[in-house]
């Protein structure tokens, strides 16, 4: 079977409980549990990562990226929290593993604070959900099995 990496940055571990208003109810987990129902649906093995640490993310797009030339990974979903607008070494793990990734925003980003509307990844990803909350995650998920298909990065 093949697999698909979900990754989330800094705060995500505190979705249902940081701002319901604009991140809405969902846990970290409920999250989790719909992306592991949307890979059984498409037969890929889902794993879901979380850290506050960009490092570690860096390190896991990495792995993403070698695991991915050898056909074992489809991609990733990758929600990179505030690390988006801030983080170059994530842009550059991306461009540099050659991994195929769809970065996701729960909220719509181009609605809120001028920091936010600027993306060092959207450059260097497939392609980018903006706004549909976690319902986002399994859209990801179909994106990344169809650009795979697709061959497309």
């Amino acid at each position: 079977m093949t697999a698909a990496l979900v990754l989330n940055g800094p705060n995500l571990n505190l979705l249902g409980t940081r701002e319901p208003g604009v991140y809405g109810h969902a846990t970290l987990a409920d999250v989790e549990a719909d992306c592991l129902a949307t890979g059984r649906e498409l037969g890929l093995d889902v794993e879901c990562r979380q850290s506050n640490f960009e490092g570690e993310l860096v390190e896991w797009v990495q792995e993403a990226g070698r695991r991915q030339a050898d056909g074992e990974l489809v991609g990733v979903v990758l929600n990179a929290g505030a690390y988006t607008h801030t983080s170059i070494a994530l842009a550059d793990a991306v461009s540099g593993s050659g991994t195929r990734v769809v970065e996701l925003h729960i909220s719509n980003v181009h609605r809120r604070e001028a920091f936010r509307q600027h993306s060092y990844l959207s450059p260097v990803a497939a392609g980018v959900i903006v706004g549909l909350g976690v319902a986002g995650y399994p859209l990801a998920l179909r994106a990344l099995t169809l650009l795979a298909a697709q061959e497309l990065r």
